[in-house]
């Protein structure tokens, strides 16, 4: 596909044509940047997981031992390096922060999990949002209790039944 000969409209609906497509197979569930959606998707098909509705508040998911997991991802780009996960906005609602770093295709660069105990200590209150600010640095991996899981992300990336 030569995205060069596209004019923006066609970009455009190209663009719209695939997230639909995504949506459809049940990877995206929303509108939104699909990183969020990618992210939880990866998670839940990984381990099992089973997504709770968009409705719920502090957490994405649960395991068969009712752990609650708030999933968040973050696409790093040339243009945007920045390891900040999307806001937390509630610090109580989850047990465990799965967090995965995607290069800019999409691809598993590291995935974690995360003991909310964690996130508190290493998370700062931002007023102007009213929320959490958490970033994934590499040092997070070398935290007691926090369980590396890339290959288990990756796996589900080259799964071609997918």
């Amino acid at each position: 596909m030569n995205l060069k000969s596209f004019s923006v409209a066609e970009l455009l609906q190209t663009h719209t044509a695939i997230l639909e497509e995504l949506r459809d197979r049940g990877i995206l569930r929303s509108a939104n940047n699909p990183t969020g959606d990618y992210a939880e998707w990866l998670f839940c098909r990984a381990f099992g997981w089973e997504q709770a509705a968009n409705s719920v508040k502090g957490y994405d998911a649960t395991d068969t031992d009712g752990i609650r997991y708030q999933i968040k991802g973050r696409r790093l780009h040339q243009n945007n390096t920045s390891r900040q996960l999307s806001a937390i906005r509630d610090m109580n609602g989850f047990d465990v922060l799965a967090g995965v770093l995607l290069d800019a295709s999409f691809g598993v660069l590291r995935a974690a999990l995360i003991p909310s105990e964690i996130v508190r200590e290493r998370s700062t209150f931002t007023q102007h949002t009213n929320s959490h600010r958490f970033l994934l640095r590499d040092n997070i991996w070398d935290a007691p209790g926090v369980r590396d899981v890339s290959a288990n992300l990756e796996a589900i990336t080259t799964d071609h039944s997918a």
